[in-house]
């Protein structure tokens, strides 16, 4: 049975990194000692080892020891031994580069779907829709393809922000940019706003924390889910 968490960010404002999900977590990871860490996202001003060591002194909270994906020499047989699995955030066209270039996709995609906990930030999190094509960052690299897991049979928006009625910017907001990925698109997309996410047990997905989800489907206005929805019929809608 699959086992996600698929959160907007790592961070709150004004907390450290992965506190308002640690206590989730102790529960999540309950039934592993050493938790598998992709730090491929990190695209420059920190090395994969001191970002692994960063994710490591937040697991030290709840005695979980990290390992680094790129202290293998052989990712694909390290995913498949790993007892539970952490892709964190950055950026979504390198993660995605990455993951094709170690041949990794596939087969974290398989351990994902047979049940070895996977809890993803950001891009860690946009990778579990079908495409990586609703994100929000810069394409500094250009990745073999936009397919990505498919853990959910939909698209994310982490980091999802509503527009400010009173700022004076001009440009698109984050609904506009979501529309026009639907004017050649029909995958629905779920804006995740911080300190939201999504746990996803088999095929039930249930948002979680203390804001609404933006839900946009091709051709209909947006709608909001209240926390603790049950979004599990979003994997019946392509």
């Amino acid at each position: 049975m699959k086992k996600l968490i698929i959160a907007s960010t790592s961070t709150l404002h004004g907390g450290n990194y992965l506190d308002y999900l640690m206590p989730t977590l102790a529960t999540f990871y309950q039934n592993c000692t050493t938790i598998l860490f992709i730090p491929y996202a990190r695209p420059g001003g920190i090395s994969h080892d001191e970002y692994t060591d960063k994710v490591r002194s937040a697991f030290k909270q709840i005695g979980k020891e990290v390992k680094g994906l790129h202290e293998f020499e052989h990712p694909q047989q390290a995913i498949k031994n790993a007892e539970a699995i952490f892709t964190g955030g950055g950026n979504t066209f390198l993660l995605v580069s990455q993951l094709y270039k170690f041949e990794v996709m596939t087969v974290l995609a398989e351990q994902i779907k047979a049940g070895t906990p996977y809890l993803g930030t950001s891009a860690g999190s946009n990778i579990t829709g079908l495409t990586m094509q609703t994100t929000n960052d810069m394409p500094i690299i250009y990745p073999p393809s936009f397919q990505t897991l498919g853990m959910i049979s939909f698209n994310l928006n982490p980091h999802y922000l509503d527009p400010d009625q009173n700022s004076k910017h001009m440009g698109e907001t984050r609904e506009t940019r979501i529309k026009e990925f639907h004017s050649f698109n029909s995958v629905p997309v779920l804006g995740l706003r911080e300190g939201s996410w999504l746990e996803v047990l088999g095929d039930r997905i249930t948002l979680k924390g203390n804001l609404s989800a933006r839900l946009f489907r091709a051709g209909q206005e947006p709608e909001e889910w209240p926390t603790e929805s049950d979004l599990s019929f979003l994997n019946q809608l392509r």
